[in-house]
């Protein structure tokens, strides 16, 4: 792509990313007028400062007009929707593989070779268990102990 359409593409998706746009371009596709009000509540929890900032943005774009019956699509924002159609299509493939993967159970990933199982000692030797008394001595359970040192000072 050249910088130019780069440019192009950009400036697109910034129009496209402001909160709502999208869901207001989408509420008008079906290609029926709709009041501010109706708009709003097919949008859904726009508040109308936001509703009246992103329909200026959009009239501002080319892709929404407004005429006597209320706002609707422009044949830019046709277009622009048309190209966007396989996002439905996309979208119901897409939750169902969420869906599936949300419900698919956990597994545990396999043992590395890099790091010991549970049941191998560790490169160090085995660790004494939680139930046997600390000591200063390196006796492992696994060991008999040893024997104390003999005092050889007499």
């Amino acid at each position: 792509m050249s910088t130019k359409e780069n440019a192009a593409v950009s400036q697109l998706l910034a129009l496209l990313e402001a909160r709502y746009a999208m869901r207001v371009l989408w509420a008008l596709r079906d290609g029926h007028a709709q009041t501010f009000r109706l708009l709003q509540d097919s949008v859904g929890g726009i508040t109308p400062n936001t509703l009246n900032t992103r329909i200026k943005e959009l009239r501002e774009a080319g892709l929404v007009s407004h005429g006597g019956d209320g706002y609707s699509l422009t044949v830019s924002g046709q277009d622009l929707l048309k190209r966007l159609s396989d996002l439905q299509a996309f979208a119901g493939k897409w939750q169902l593989g969420q869906i599936k993967k949300a419900a698919a159970p956990v597994t545990p990933p396999p043992p590395s070779s890099s790091t010991p199982s549970p049941s191998s000692p560790s490169p160090a030797g085995p660790s004494p268990s939680p139930a046997a008394p600390s000591s200063s001595s390196s006796s492992s359970p696994s060991t008999p102990p040893s024997s104390p040192p003999l005092d050889t000072a007499n």
